[in-house]
């Protein structure tokens, strides 16, 4: 599944971006608040594409490459994840763009894609997002999508730097959608 925009496609995640994604992964500050460290090398770039298409196999994860429609190169990644078919929720995250990419169109419209593939082709009647409560720019960005902050989880998870993190929860559920969908596409009209 290919989703396609004006100034970003999500592809399957792929090995053949492992060395775009290696270029974009290449500041340590897209990583501080992410579960895993940068990742320094080909293999661990590898290595965790593998990782996603396990997942992906078990039903868990849709992973996606994340390409600039300008330069048609791998500028970061995104996926859905905690996959519930039966509830219909699912969750967008593991979302990291490179230094290059960021402030740009390309997160609005990358969220647009995700949202609406979510709600009007998948049948999704709630995607939530999280992030490390120390990460104040990506909770920003989320208040900035439309999205309802739910609340807080306390130290819920040993990140790989030995920090507890909290977790923020946000949502937009299906009746709210046409609101944030008119909001995004507003952004990128500007």
């Amino acid at each position: 599944m290919v989703l396609y925009g004006e100034h970003v496609q999500l592809e399957p995640l792929d090995h053949r971006h492992i060395d775009d994604l290696l270029d974009a992964a290449q500041n340590d500050d897209i990583w501080r608040y992410m579960p895993v460290p940068r990742p320094a090398t080909r293999v661990v770039v590898e290595q965790l594409i593998d990782k996603a298409w396990k997942a992906a196999s078990e039903g868990l994860e849709i992973p996606f490459t994340t390409i600039d429609d300008k330069s048609d190169r791998a500028v970061g990644s995104t996926r859905y994840l905690d996959i519930h078919r039966s509830d219909r929720i699912l969750e967008i995250g593991w979302t990291w763009l490179g230094v290059g990419a960021q402030r740009t169109p390309i997160n609005t419209e990358c969220k647009l894609l995700l949202l609406r593939h979510a709600f009007d082709h998948l049948g999704a009647l709630r995607v939530q997002l999280k992030t490390d409560g120390r990460n104040t720019r990506s909770q920003q960005a989320i208040e900035r999508l439309g999205a309802v902050k739910e609340g807080v989880l306390r130290r819920n998870r040993l990140m790989w730097d030995g920090v507890r993190r909290d977790t923020v929860y946000s949502s937009i559920l299906d009746d709210e959608w046409p609101a944030v969908k008119t909001r995004l596409e507003g952004f990128l009209a500007r």
